[in-house]
């Protein structure tokens, strides 16, 4: 299927039709993402931290070895740029607008699934300490134990956003989405044996795996966070792929499945084009054809025809 070119089906001759047919698809992608901003607009539960839990909470403050600004940009941005070189080569607009808008949902619908449970849980972070007490004096509620924080609200706020991971959620859905794409493109289950391809399908996972293990490293959430994180993204994105594309190991692996779609409606019209034809043949030649030899089609219907001509006239002859 790899071969199969459409080349009428290109963003300028099937661009705009394809986006109205999935219009209410963008709507809803649109509203996922106003979600997803109310959820983090929102106070997160403060759950109970007291004094004897703190001995897990008093890991130091670091930045961000993998920045906020820089997730969207190896999640949606990157995958983006090898579906569009692809689409470039394979010329195929089906292709790019499913495999932009299935990489745009597994991230949206990975994002406000993570911050609704962000939300939900108020999982303390490895350095809340430092975040409740910047001064590193804590004062704790002499009834219940409870903190009673002193630091910046903001920076104590988000302090209780620590599971799910995130960075690991959205890594895992923008670069997991890629890595199916990447297996479908690359045929890497072709049964041939390339192990090369596989190396090329594990490297988004293994970029995703590297931002999630950051999290950890620089204390701003506990391995459980990054592991349910991890998880999320990538489930989220098999399903997503899965409603656009077969899977990779499909003999049709290689295209969504409305490029499918189209072929079979194509060759569907064509069979019927090719049965109204041959209704459309003048009486004469229906005959001819149906008499003639063996009905091999040995002989066309043009010289059927004169060899009749020609014995009409010797017996009138």
């Amino acid at each position: 299927m790899a071969d199969i070119q459409l080349g009428a089906h290109t963003l300028r001759s099937h661009g705009a039709k394809v986006v109205r047919f999935h219009m209410y698809d963008w709507i809803i992608l649109v509203l996922l993402a106003i979600t997803d901003g109310l959820l983090n607009i929102i106070e997160p539960y403060h759950r109970f931290v007291g004094r004897d839990m703190m001995t897990d909470l008093r890991y130091p403050m670091k930045s961000n070895t993998v920045p906020f600004w820089a997730v969207p940009l190896i999640a949606i941005v990157l995958p983006m740029f090898i579906v569009c070189a692809i689409y470039f080569k394979k010329r195929n607009v089906y292709d790019l607008h499913h495999a932009i808008l299935g990489l745009l949902f597994s991230v949206l619908i990975t994002g406000v699934i993570t911050d609704a449970i962000k939300d939900g849980v108020g999982r303390p972070r490895p350095d809340f300490f430092w975040r409740c007490f910047p001064d590193g004096k804590d004062v704790y509620d002499n009834v219940t134990t409870d903190v009673i924080c002193h630091g910046e609200k903001s920076v104590i706020r988000e302090g209780h956003k620590s599971f799910p991971s995130g960075h690991s959620s959205w890594s895992f859905a923008g670069l997991g989405f890629l890595s199916w794409y990447l297996a479908g493109k690359i045929t890497a289950f072709d049964r041939r044996g390339h192990i090369a391809k596989l190396c090329i399908v594990f490297l988004p996972l293994l970029v995703a795996a590297l931002v999630a293990v950051s999290r950890v490293d620089d204390y701003w959430h506990h391995w459980q966070d990054v592991f349910a994180g991890g998880l999320l993204g990538l489930v989220v994105s098999s399903f997503c792929y899965l409603q656009f594309f077969p899977l990779p190991y499909d003999v049709n692996g290689f295209w969504p499945h409305a490029h499918i779609l189209q072929l079979e409606e194509r060759n569907n019209n064509g069979a019927v084009a090719d049965n109204t034809n041959s209704y459309n043949l003048r009486p004469q030649e229906i005959e001819t054809a149906y008499v003639s030899p063996e009905g091999h089609g040995s002989i066309g219907l043009r010289e059927a025809s004169s060899i009749l001509d020609s014995m009409e006239a010797g017996r009138r002859g």
